[in-house]
């Protein structure tokens, strides 16, 4: 069958009406407790027609925090409030996944338990900064501390951590949870050959590696039912100090390993992206790969990592992709699919306001209603 982002798709127990996904964008606008707002609820209402709104990342546990102003999952205030969100973005007709993560060692001693250091597969420097608070509440960069090595009992806390907030997030009635397993946090970490130095049963090979995820996987859904749970990758990504020795082998025995589990979809990020700029050298074996993850995915595959309405149709039409992901685009226009339906200018969005803040640059883009 002909693929077309206007196409209607079924993606597990979901009919959907057309192909344009939001794809998961981290805001730090979260209110005391990490709890979502009344401003929360607006900025994912207006954004109701996305075929499939994926939240923000949303921490499973305090330990996974890493970023000033993010929600959680793992509080009744937190569930509450996601639960408003759920409700208005059902009422206006949509649906949504809610993004489980933890950041692993991409965090600061200001989010972490007692103030400990930040957890990692290996104790190991991380190249990055995060968004934390100043003296003065502000939000700022600041530099990431040389992380402490997960025990076997920590990262058996953190299997069940994940167990609770996929219950957490069916309570907050949301569709579903999409695993984060990219873009340089926890999960990533174990794939990661440059970051999981290991030599457990969660280090060494890239199956060893794939091992957390994996039992993740199981576990979150051994709770909700695999139609309810879909996982994001990021293959060859580089951002936080990702990469991999080899990268074909591990991922597709990932691919391979989930497509067992009859997920709702599997969300790959194209590696033109690191983080939120794009990447102008980044490695063109990705064709490659993507056609190998392809093949060995036997399931719904969403692509996510730069792309505007041509490209997007393109991958559909070529079948490398089911339905596809847009970011940036959705941040400054909340109605996205009535505009590229109808060829619409699109607004820009405006940078300065992507993390921290208010309204402007969050609620007040206007449609084309407006």
């Amino acid at each position: 069958m002909t693929r077309h982002l206007f196409t209607p798709i079924k993606i597990g127990n979901m009919l959907l009406d057309h192909r344009i996904a939001m794809a998961p964008l981290t805001r730090s606008r979260a209110g005391a407790g990490n709890v979502p707002t009344a401003m929360n609820v607006e900025y994912y209402r207006q954004r109701a027609s996305a075929a499939l709104i994926i939240s923000e990342a949303t921490q499973i546990s305090q330990q996974g925090q890493g970023y000033a102003w993010t929600p959680g999952i793992h509080s009744a205030e937190q569930v509450a409030g996601w639960k408003a969100v759920s409700e208005a973005v059902h009422e206006a007709g949509g649906h949504m996944f809610l993004q489980l993560w933890h950041v692993g060692r991409v965090s600061h001693p200001q989010f972490q338990p007692g103030g400990g250091l930040p957890v990692a597969p290996s104790a190991l420097p991380v190249p990055g900064k995060t968004f934390i608070l100043d003296e003065q509440g502000n939000g700022v960069w600041g530099d990431v501390p040389v992380p402490q090595a997960l025990s076997l009992s920590g990262i058996a806390e953190i299997i069940e951590d994940y167990r609770k907030a996929a219950r957490n997030a069916m309570l907050a009635g949301m569709d579903g949870v999409e695993i984060h397993a990219g873009n340089g946090y926890l999960l990533d970490q174990f794939i990661n050959s440059n970051s999981n130095h290991r030599d457990d049963r969660y280090g060494g090979s890239f199956e060893n590696r794939a091992r957390l995820l994996l039992e993740v996987v199981e576990a979150v859904v051994d709770e909700i039912g695999a139609e309810h749970v879909a996982v994001r990758l990021t293959p060859m990504g580089r951002f936080m100090g990702m990469g991999d020795d080899t990268p074909q082998a591990t991922f597709g025995h990932i691919a391979r390993r989930l497509s067992r589990f009859n997920l709702a979809y599997l969300h790959l990020v194209e590696p033109a992206m690191v983080g939120t700029v794009l990447d102008e050298n980044y490695d063109p074996n990705w064709d490659a790969i993507i056609k190998q993850l392809r093949h060995d995915y036997r399931g719904v595959l969403m692509l996510a990592g730069g792309y505007d309405q041509a490209s997007a149709e393109k991958a559909l039409l070529e079948g490398r992709a089911d339905l596809i992901a847009f970011g940036r685009p959705f941040i400054a226009n909340p109605d996205l699919p009535a505009r590229l339906h109808g060829h619409h200018a699109l607004n820009d969005a405006d940078g300065a306001s992507f993390f921290g803040g208010a309204a402007k640059g969050y609620i007040d883009y206007p449609t084309l209603a407006s």
